[in-house]
């Protein structure tokens, strides 16, 4: 089960008021238990079981199992939040017992679609197309496109190779029907960002042969530690509350830190879901992160004498599951290293970098037990059950997101929608 622990050796956090805003919230954390009836319509991932229950999750097997006998790659076509979480799982287990998943529909980019569409010769191809709102522009070219290419390649037949996972009753569930495409439905009451459990992020991982059960059941064990603890013992009040406290003292920015290179899509998906839910009312931290030890070449600098705006979060990563120790053969001047494992190294930066950081400004640290299917479990429900609460106790709706629609507007008329 993940742990979270405060590490601050700047002074600058007074976890005397941490824990009265705790205090002060315990109201707001009862209300987030239950499921607000204000946010109702936004809820569906709240109870794990509604859209991850034996139901559902044998479902999204059963298509998969069809999937994974006729086709070598799956095309998921869709952006943001249809398609964040389940390429974070994909691209840090490369799962093996499955199918290739292929990303498009997540960018305007004329060479983006071509490589794309090049990358597809001689694979057997089924694509997903994933939209609550179907007007999006990205999914929809891209769907364009991908439609296309299956035309040239079935004939009439292309549409057995189509799965539409949409709104029921909307566009693309009459779409589905009118052309004979499978259809999923994107679950009418989960916003896009927080759709990890429900056939938006479950399906695609299932073609791919993730163990979307483990996901599953690493999400449950985390809402029954939520459900079942108080204040700051509830490790999603004790993250809300500090990054709240923080946001009030000035910092503007939380950098989400890792270690690991695997967590860089996770990292992506993480920016989304703070970024849209919190970022509203002049309000909410800057998320952004950082893939270390890389990013200390480029970012270290201004981390640690830059204008102090910036505190972290750590994902730090507990069981070994890689292993490489180095061993000297001529005068590099390494031979500290002689004996010592990538892992060992690798533990021993985070451990300063954190020690020096630390130093400047607050740090929090997720201890994650190991890169597996059932941590990833933990950790999407971990940030989105914490999302909502701290986004109530800074005082916005964190379920809306007005400010996106702004440049569609623009955009749309240049276009000659």
């Amino acid at each position: 089960m993940l742990k979270i622990n405060v590490k601050d050796a700047s002074g600058l956090l007074d976890m005397d008021r941490v824990a009265a805003l705790a205090g002060k919230s315990a109201p707001i954390l009862d209300r987030v238990k239950a499921g607000e009836q204000k946010y109702r319509e936004s809820l569906g991932w709240h109870d794990v079981e509604e859209w991850a229950g034996e139901t559902w999750l044998s479902r999204y097997e059963e298509l998969a199992e069809f999937v994974k006998k006729n086709a070598d790659a799956l095309v998921v076509i869709g952006v943001g939040g249809s398609n964040q979480a389940a390429r974070a799982v994909y691209e840090a287990l490369e799962p093996a017992d499955g199918v290739e998943l292929i990303w498009a529909g997540n960018s305007i980019s004329a060479h983006s679609i071509q490589s794309v569409l090049r990358s597809l010769a001689g694979k057997r191809v089924y694509i997903d197309v994933i939209a609550k709102n179907f007007e999006t522009l990205e999914p929809g070219i891209g769907f364009r496109a991908l439609r296309a290419w299956l035309r040239k390649e079935y004939g009439e037949a292309y549409a057995a190779h189509v799965i539409v996972t949409g709104t029921p009753g909307q566009s693309l569930e009459a779409l589905a029907n009118a052309e004979g495409y499978r259809f999923l439905p994107f679950p009418e009451d989960i916003g896009g960002r927080f759709t990890a459990l429900s056939p938006v992020g479950l399906f695609p991982l299932a073609c791919a042969g993730a163990d979307i059960r483990a996901i599953a059941r690493g999400a449950k064990a985390m809402r029954e530690t939520l459900m079942t603890t108080e204040g700051l013992d509830t490790p999603a009040m004790l993250y809300a509350a500090v990054r709240n406290e923080l946001d009030r003292q000035g910092f503007r920015v939380e950098m989400l830190s890792f270690f690991e290179p695997r967590f860089f899509r996770f990292a992506k998906w993480w920016t989304q879901l703070y970024g849209e839910s919190e970022g509203k009312d002049n309000k909410g931290l800057f998320p952004v992160f950082g893939n270390f030890s890389e990013d200390l070449h480029s970012l270290g600098q201004f981390i640690q004498d830059g204008t102090r705006v910036i505190f972290e979060t750590f994902l730090d990563v507990q069981e070994q599951d890689a292993s490489l120790v180095l061993e000297g053969d001529l005068r590099d001047g390494f031979a500290y290293l002689n004996g010592k494992d990538f892992f060992e190294i690798n533990k021993a930066a985070y451990e300063a970098t954190l020690l020096a950081h630390s130093r400047r400004f607050p740090c929090l640290t997720l201890q994650v037990e190991r890169m597996d299917e059932e941590c990833f479990g933990e950790l999407f429900y971990f940030f989105e059950f914490a999302c909502y609460l701290s986004g109530e106790i800074l005082g916005v709706n964190p379920f809306d997101q007005p400010g996106v629609e702004a440049y569609k507007k623009d955009m749309f008329r240049i276009l000659g929608k």
